[in-house]
């Protein structure tokens, strides 16, 4: 089920994109970005009664600014509402997450359990890299005598198969790993931003201990523009509204990404008081929710544009092949082992 729902999330980008649920901007024009203050009245006035929960900046597509609602600034994600606007001309341009690919993620990340789900697949991601080694175990002994990449096509269909499991098994061994190690990782995610939040993220708000919500939000553009001083040369990523899982009742906190591939998958959080904007606090991610980052576009491919993404699929399309072969091999020594036992005993009737 992982593998086949992984296949297509490795083109979720282009599949969005053919289905016409990627938001495309308008042609800027020369034109400069407006003010980020704007993008969030926009989009409070298309989702009214609803409160901002944060605003992110596509890497990607920097003429394209997210925004996500809620019913409050800690409500369910299931409740969240993702937006995007123009970043020109502050314009919906549609819903963000909707579409068939959606149904697909879930079924990936959490099979619709929730948090129970992602520990079960994470579960099944770590039998899955037992399977791994102990495949590795047992490689040698059967093919010592044989040389690489030996198939036997001579010998019974069964065996034919064994040395195709065995060959694309040994291929394919680093990456399957790889993947299902960060698999692993990405479903860690909620525990580990908890950890960070009994702990780093305590100890950074502690001088503003039983300090009530701000009343009057800075405005937005002055908390990027301090934000950015705080972390010369890099870039918004996202900004947290105070209340929210990724900050205190009382601050913003905004999410730094630097612009090389790899220091733009690390963030660094800069905490801003939520009434004045000015900083209170900045300091680098621990090591676990900096592996976690990485593990992410490492886990999709999702980091080397489309050749990349190519290989990815035919790797996972492999590691099918070397499933469904191991399936078909265990129920073959099933039925031979069954007929074998009749045998025995009808003899032995004799």
């Amino acid at each position: 089920m992982l593998c086949l729902t992984g296949l297509p999330l490795i083109f979720h980008h282009e599949i969005d994109e053919a289905l016409g649920y990627a938001p495309q901007p308008e042609a800027a024009g020369g034109r400069p970005p407006l003010p980020a203050q704007q993008i969030v009245q926009a989009a409070l006035a298309a989702d009214p009664g609803r409160v901002m929960q944060y605003v992110s900046w596509d890497k990607d597509e920097p003429g394209i600014v997210m925004a996500f609602t809620n019913n409050a600034a800690d409500g369910k994600p299931d409740d969240t509402t993702v937006r995007a606007f123009d970043a020109v001309t502050a314009k919906p341009l549609g819903l963000v997450g909707v579409g068939p690919m959606l149904i697909v993620l879930k079924l990936h990340t959490d099979m619709f359990a929730g948090q129970a789900g992602k520990l079960f697949l994470g579960a099944m991601g770590l039998l899955f890299a037992v399977a791994i080694v102990s495949g590795v175990v047992l490689y040698w002994p059967f093919t010592r005598r044989l040389r690489f990449a030996t198939i036997r096509n001579h010998s019974a269909r069964r065996v034919a198969w064994l040395d195709w499991h065995n060959l694309i098994g040994v291929v394919t061994i680093v990456w399957a790993l790889v993947v299902g190690l960060t698999g692993v990782v990405n479903t860690w995610a909620d525990l580990l931003l908890n950890q960070w939040k009994a702990t780093e993220l305590a100890e950074m708000v502690k001088p503003y201990a039983g300090k009530p919500p701000p009343v009057q939000l800075a405005p937005l553009d002055r908390v990027v523009m301090q934000a950015k001083q705080a972390a010369p040369g890099m870039d918004v990523a996202f900004v947290a509204y105070p209340g929210t899982p990724f900050t205190s009742s009382h601050h913003y906190a905004v999410f730094m990404r630097g612009d090389t591939p790899l220091t733009s998958r690390l963030l660094k959080p800069v905490l801003l008081d939520g009434e004045t904007g000015e900083v209170s606090d900045t300091r680098a991610l621990p090591t676990y929710l900096q592996a976690l980052l990485i593990s992410q576009p490492l886990h999709f491919g999702d980091y080397g544009g489309i050749p990349l993404k190519i290989i990815w699929a035919v790797l996972d399309v492999l590691t099918i092949i070397v499933i469904c072969s191991g399936l078909y091999l265990w129920l073959a020594r099933r039925r031979k082992r069954g007929r074998v036992a009749a045998t025995s005993q009808a003899v032995f009737a004799r």
